[in-house]
């Protein structure tokens, strides 16, 4: 099988004990990185780990590759990702195997996942010229000779460091974008799902082998530090907060910027008002879908007091019926990432030890690697279980007295990528949600936004940093060139050390006329 290895977004301590390389066998053989199947243990596939010779290497043909991209426009660029998105998905069987071969996720999971990826590489190939090409701009009184425009131009080459919860969606939401952009792609996929990084990089060869635009690397934390180190032009991260802050801390040395998607989950606020069935549906869906490895899902619900119980019923009831496993009727699948079984069974452990109470399951529902759906109630808001990020099949449900208590306590978790809102007075709702500190919010739904390629996808503050998906995604891997063009000579021309005084006494009087009356 084809080079792979794990990324830098998995965080130096975040390792599963079956992804570890494996050492060199014969003096002078590169370390060897074995994917296995978290289900089962059993191996996957062995890939090579990249050093700095080989990211020197790769970032050089990527820029090579870039000139050409750059150079078909957005209608050239358009055709090749359209034809790539139809190798895709004429392959989709193949990539959805390895997915859920590499990640355990049930075959409909992994399914959903890559029509999603698609639906993105759909949208950025035929929304890129519309948002990026060049457009007029209006000019003011004193520049109206002036013609000026704006239009957005490649950065060259982007790094995209992968995530292993999402393999291909995740990521695709930079790739695409990207490669619609005009840049060239080198990607680093997680240590833990090498496999869908080498498929993504081999179907984009097979359609264009002399081009490579879009490469991938492998290896371990080290190998996406070096990409770091490699003076791409942008890099793209999303996992940890630890693995954010080193991704960061490295890029800084040679000042390249970084887009930053930091794990964790979203809140739910429900109403009084709200339909209880479907605030319960989408809870228990946001929490534990992709056995709760999803930065789109709910973490915790704040329900209004007077509704309290009759949701939390509801969500119990909902909850009981879920089953983890590897088999076609299985709900979810196993943690893909062995260190996060612990991080889940401390903050379950001092969530119940601060005074909250399991309404459904427990420490005792963590069966390595499945963890079967666990429902807190009435957790403390410094628990760690609401203060750290929330990777597992954990819905927390807060009683809160108003709606400002619930954005109070959102705030003040810090968690800022999307909240949903379950109410019938919908009219209310974006009052409510410009006090929020978030870069979503949803109306009477809880995942479904991560479906629509239009819409920008970033956080708040720590959480995240720049946007993928839609028009600002496009924009996020682009560079701005502005131009004016004189078109003839200004009637009053101030930008000359010879004005004329009566040209100066014009301005002014003008000026007052337009901006000193009430």
């Amino acid at each position: 099988m084809a080079e792979s290895a794990r990324s830098t977004s998995d965080g130096p301590d975040e390792r599963r004990r079956s992804a570890q390389p494996r050492p060199a066998t014969q003096r002078g053989r590169p370390k060897v990185l074995t994917s296995f199947d978290p289900r089962t243990g059993e191996a996957v596939g062995d890939y090579a780990m990249m050093g700095t010779g080989e990211l020197t290497r790769t970032v050089r043909a990527a820029r090579s590759a870039e000139k050409w991209w750059a150079t078909l426009g957005f209608a050239g660029r358009k055709r090749w990702l359209l034809d790539w998105k139809r190798t895709i998905s004429r392959n989709a069987g193949e990539l959805v195997e390895i997915v859920c071969a590499e990640t355990g996720k049930p075959e409909v999971d992994a399914a959903i996942e890559v029509m999603l990826a698609v639906e993105n590489l759909d949208w950025a190939a035929r929304n890129a010229e519309q948002a990026l090409g060049r457009r007029r701009l209006g000019s003011t009184w004193l520049t109206r000779n002036q013609r000026a425009s704006v239009g957005y131009l490649p950065l060259g080459v982007v790094g995209v460091l992968g995530s292993w919860n999402n393999p291909v969606f995740t990521p695709m939401g930079s790739i695409a974008y990207a490669m619609a952009a005009g840049n060239a792609v080198v990607f680093k996929p997680s240590e833990l799902t090498p496999g869908v990084g080498v498929w993504l990089a081999e179907s984009w060869s097979r359609l264009a082998p002399n081009q490579p635009v879009l490469q991938v690397v492998t290896g371990d934390s080290s190998t996406g530090a070096a990409l770091c180190r490699t003076r791409v032009d942008k890099i793209a991260y999303a996992g940890s907060e630890t693995g954010a802050r080193e991704v960061i801390s490295q890029c800084a040395q040679s000042m390249t910027p970084v887009v930053v998607e930091r794990g964790g989950k979203g809140a739910m606020v429900v109403q009084v008002d709200a339909k209880l069935d479907d605030a319960a549906e989408a809870a228990v869906f946001g929490a534990m879908s992709n056995a709760g490895q999803s930065a789109a899902g709910i973490q915790r619900a704040y329900v209004a007091e007077s509704v309290y119980e009759p949701f939390l019923e509801k969500v119990a009831a909902q909850a009981r019926k879920l089953r983890p496993g590897a088999d076609r009727r299985a709900s979810y699948g196993p943690m893909i990432l062995e260190s996060q079984v612990d991080i889940v069974r401390r903050q379950v452990k001092d969530a119940i030890a601060r005074g909250g109470r399991a309404v459904v399951g427990g420490l005792d529902s963590i069966r390595e690697p499945y963890i079967e759906p666990i429902v807190l109630a009435e957790v403390p808001e410094d628990s760690s279980a609401i203060t750290g990020e929330a990777v597992g099949p954990v819905l927390i449900v807060n009683r809160v007295a108003t709606m400002d208590e619930a954005v109070e306590r959102i705030n003040a978790a810090d968690h800022g990528l999307a909240v949903a809102v379950f109410t019938r007075d919908v009219r209310a709702v974006p009052e409510l949600a410009d006090r929020i500190r978030t870069g979503v919010v949803t109306i009477n739904s809880s995942m479904a936004h991560a479906g629509i390629p239009s819409m920008p996808f970033g956080g708040v503050g720590e959480y995240g940093q720049g946007h993928t998906h839609g028009e600002a995604g496009l924009r996020e891997f682009s560079r701005t060139l502005a131009i004016a063009q004189k078109r003839y000579s200004a009637p009053v021309n101030l930008s000359t050390f010879d004005r004329h005084p009566r040209h100066l006494r014009l301005a002014k009087a003008i000026f007052r006329l337009r901006h000193g009356r009430v």
